[in-house]
């Protein structure tokens, strides 16, 4: 059975990875998160001390992009594959609010996500490969056979991450989460370099009021239609 690309975009903590993940499973495809890998490299920014509240040396981060390796490695008792910087299994520093401060900065520069996006488009070189971020669609697969745009309300996607953050332990406060919902909306959307838009063929899901399980099913049904009407075209 021919396989194909799944591109998913959207909006922060509109449940992007966690469907990606369950369809990929699904599917038998393979999982990429490319948000993670700019989480990665924006945690490599401020471990050298590139980025903070008041400073941002963008020079000397595009100078140091030979010395930053972002793999994944399949983690069996987990059933995902966990992010690595420079051999560093870092899936849990990533994840963090304080990096969630400094991600839109570190994706918007150009020399970076070209190169992450060379990365990205050899690892789905060969199809069966669903990959969620914010410019799949638009940049990195412009030809998918099926792009999904995930979208719900600042204020729904605030209370999600604000669960999980406190669920992870984290001392925050659900203002603090909310204004950074909405200030990386307001950046990802305005940069000059692939800005978040829906894709003109993508299907728009908002999940502001769906359960996990109804928007797997919603995806996984989209997918399998993707996947019978491109065999029947190579038939």
């Amino acid at each position: 059975m021919k396989k194909i690309t799944i591109a998913i975009d959207g909006f922060s903590s509109t449940g992007k990875s966690t469907v990606a993940k369950q369809l990929a499973a699904a599917l038998g495809y393979v999982y990429v998160d490319t948000g993670a890998m700019y989480r990665a490299m924006t945690l490599f920014a401020m471990q050298k001390k590139l980025i903070g509240e008041d400073y941002f040396n963008k020079d000397q981060l595009i100078s140091m992009l030979d010395k930053v390796h972002i793999s994944f490695e399949f983690n069996e008792a987990l059933g995902f594959a966990e992010v690595y910087l420079n051999g560093e299994n870092v899936e849990n520093a990533i994840r963090t609010l304080e990096v969630s401060q400094y991600v839109s900065q570190i994706s918007a520069i150009s020399e970076i996500r070209q190169q992450l996006v060379q990365q990205q488009q050899q690892l789905g070189k060969g199809k069966g490969v669903v990959m969620d971020g914010r410019d799949i669609g638009t940049v990195v697969f412009p030809d998918a056979e099926l792009k999904i745009f995930m979208t719900a309300s600042p204020d729904t996607r605030a209370e999600r991450r604000y669960k999980e953050l406190l669920d992870k332990g984290e001392d925050i406060s659900y203002k603090d989460v909310l204004e950074n919902v909405k200030s990386r909306d307001y950046l990802d959307s305005n940069r000059k370099d692939s800005p978040l838009i829906k894709a003109n063929d993508a299907i728009e899901i908002d999940n502001s009021k769906l359960t996990l399980e109804q928007q797997f099913k919603t995806v996984l049904k989209l997918a399998k239609s993707a996947i019978e009407m491109e065999n029947k075209k190579a038939n």
